[in-house]
C-alpha cells in the first residue's frame, strides 16, 4: 500500500483566530492510540474547548475531542482524554517562555495528517477584548464592502 502524501486537514479551529490574536504558529507531532489515529482518519475530531499546558518539561493537548471509533472494542480511547504533543527542546522552551508572561496561552489551531502522521498546529495567542472582536469585524465587513463597490464600478464602465 503507498504511503499517503500531502496534508489532510481533520479539523479547524474557526474561533480561534477570532477570540484570540495570534503570535507564533508551531507545528508539533501528537501521541495516540491507534482508535483514535482510525478515528482521526474518519474526519471525527472537534478542536473548540482545546487548549496545550505543561506538566513538568512536558506540553499536553487537553480538551479537544476525538470520538471513539464505532469499530472498536474495549480497547477503545477515552474521548477527552489529555495527549501529549511532541515538539523539539528549543520550541517548548520558547513556548514556556512566552506562556510565562501574562495573558498568553496555547490554542490549538488546526488538526491534520501530514505525509500519513497526525498533526497539530498550535498558536501562542493572547485574549482578545469584545471592543477588539468587534473592530475586527467592522474591519472585515469595509473590506468586502470596498471590494463589492469597485467591482460593481467595474462592471458599470464595461
Amino acid at each position: 500500500m503507498p504511503k499517503e502524501s500531502g496534508l489532510k486537514v481533520v479539523a479547524t479551529n474557526r474561533k480561534a483566530r477570532h477570540d484570540y490574536l495570534v503570535m507564533d504558529t508551531f507545528e508539533a507531532g501528537l501521541v495516540l492510540m491507534g482508535t483514535e489515529v482510525k478515528s482521526l482518519r474518519e474526519g471525527r475530531a472537534s478542536l473548540v474547548d482545546g487548549f496545550a499546558t505543561f506538566y513538568g518539561d512536558e506540553l499536553w493537548l487537553e480538551g479537544v475531542y476525538i470520538p471513539e471509533y464505532l469499530n472498536g472494542s474495549w480497547t477503545n480511547h477515552t474521548a477527552r482524554r489529555r495527549r501529549k504533543l511532541l515538539l523539539h527542546r528549543e520550541e517548548l522552551e520558547k513556548i514556556e517562555r512566552k506562556t510565562r508572561e501574562s495573558g498568553f496561552t496555547i490554542v490549538p489551531l488546526q488538526l491534520y495528517f501530514k505525509d500519513s502522521r497526525a498533526k497539530v498546529e498550535i498558536a501562542i495567542a493572547r485574549g482578545k477584548k469584545d471592543y477588539d472582536k468587534r473592530h475586527a469585524l467592522r474591519e472585515q465587513q469595509d473590506n468586502r464592502e470596498a471590494l463589492r463597490a469597485m467591482r460593481e464600478k467595474n462592471r458599470g464602465s464595461e
